[in-house]
């Protein structure tokens, strides 16, 4: 006989006698048994949600391409003032973030959404030197800061590549910030003297500037 089964008899007549009949009633096994944790349901893994990837995938589109809009006006307008350099650290950055919105196009594609191509705000008509650097370090500092907690988010969404993806546009943006805090930090040590020098495409002597 079987464990989880015991017998019981019962009479039965027939023809003026009386015969044992044997019948096996189950009853349930104990608790934590082995055919117990057998019948138990099994486990899920742990599954990327695609939908969260792709939201997050498309708000750093979104930033990406308004740092592009704003970048690229910016370098409009230092280059008509005459700050070459300048200028050109800006073109060469908004360059950069065209390529974040490639590679984060890329992955929203292979999650099976769509691309979002509308830029997070619209462009700010600032045109002075200082405040032109001060507000695209505060933009750098910003994403990287949000890359961060997307990067966060998604290794709690088990989607290590889209993780590995904002953590390498982290470093991106921490390179952008450092180049535009070093500009802003030069005009204020030395003033319209670093202006005008920059008008002739050269930097105060000792001092490093990004190169064209």
């Amino acid at each position: 006989m079987q464990e989880g089964q015991r017998d019981k008899t019962v009479d039965a007549p027939r023809r003026g006698h009386s015969r044992r009949i044997l019948l096996l009633v189950h009853s349930p096994p104990p608790s934590g048994s082995a055919l117990d944790i057998q019948l138990s349901p099994q486990r899920k893994e742990q599954t990327v949600d695609a939908q969260k990837s792709i939201d997050m995938l498309n708000k750093a589109v979104a930033d990406e391409l308004q740092a592009v809009h704003q970048y690229m006006y910016w370098h409009f307008h230092l280059d008509d003032q005459g700050f070459a350099p300048l200028a050109n650290l800006l073109k060469r950055t908004a360059i950069m973030e065209m390529g974040h919105v490639e590679r984060l196009a890329e992955r929203i594609l292979f999650l099976k959404g769509d691309v979002n191509m509308v830029t997070s705000a619209p462009v700010q008509a600032i045109t002075e030197p200082a405040a032109i650097l001060a507000m695209a370090a505060k933009m750098e500092t910003q994403s990287a800061r949000d890359y961060n907690q997307f990067a966060n988010q998604c290794a709690a969404n088990a989607d290590a590549v889209s993780k590995q993806l904002f953590e390498s546009l982290v470093g991106d943006e921490e390179t952008h910030f450092d180049a535009f805090d070093k500009q802003l930090d030069n005009i204020k040590r030395f003033g319209p003297s670093y202006l005008a020098l920059q008008s002739f495409g050269k930097a105060p002597e000792g001092e490093a500037t990004e190169q064209q």
